[in-house]
């Protein structure tokens, strides 16, 4: 998948756009810069004839995406084979117009489409694991002790490549009809921004044990 680094990204007909081309960005460092400032997907995948969109959390190496959860998960028994979408959004803002048709949202989403395949290779499924930890937490992978045999017999891990993707984002302020900007309502936009709180200590922690560094210094 490395030659997909310096490929833009071209629509298909599953993720060229139909509405607000504008919006749309086809460079792959976009699509890089959506899912690794993200926490969570949110994973698309028909189970029994029924569409269920799963939120979980996920990691990049490179041109693949890796999705983790229950080998008993409805989820992630019928995925790998199985066409599904991956979606990542931030909404960066509520916008708000002088007429309610024209309120809208600043956001930056990513929309991936593929057949995962179940990784098999322990070497892969270790760095998918750390990559998914890492993504939530930089730093804690190497910090906490690392899976055991068990827990990876009870843990799937899913790679979908990044080859049929879309990014789509909107940033400013409102556009309104001209005959509207003089009506005496206010109008801008209202920042979304999502921040890290102060850590909070389990109170079973058995010895003294600071926050690490890689947590409190995010």
């Amino acid at each position: 998948m490395t030659e997909l680094l310096s490929t833009p990204l071209s629509p298909t007909g599953r993720t060229a756009l139909g509405r607000s081309k504008e919006r749309g960005r086809s460079d792959r460092a976009d699509l890089h810069a959506v899912l690794d400032a993200g926490l969570i997907c949110h994973l698309g995948v028909v189970v029994d004839g029924a569409p269920m969109v799963i939120p979980t959390g996920y990691g990049r190496i490179g041109e693949t995406l890796y999705l983790h959860g229950s080998t008993g998960a409805r989820s992630l028994r019928t995925a790998p084979g199985a066409t599904v979408c991956v979606t990542v959004t931030h909404l960066d803002g509520i916008v708000l117009a002088r007429s309610s048709f024209h309120h809208s949202v600043n956001y930056r989403s990513a929309m991936i489409y593929g057949v995962p395949r179940l990784v098999a290779d322990e070497d892969e499924r270790w760095a998918g694991l750390a990559a998914i930890t890492e993504q939530l937490a930089p730093g804690q992978w190497d910090y906490t002790r690392q899976p055991n045999r068990k827990e990876l017999a009870a843990t799937a891990v899913l790679a979908l490549s990044l080859e049929e993707a879309s990014v789509k984002m909107r940033a400013g302020g409102p556009n309104d009809d001209d005959e509207d900007y003089d009506l005496p309502i206010w109008a801008g936009v209202l920042p979304v921004v999502t921040t890290w709180g102060e850590p909070v200590t389990d109170p079973k922690l058995t010895h003294d044990i600071p926050v690490p560094a890689h947590i409190s210094g995010r």
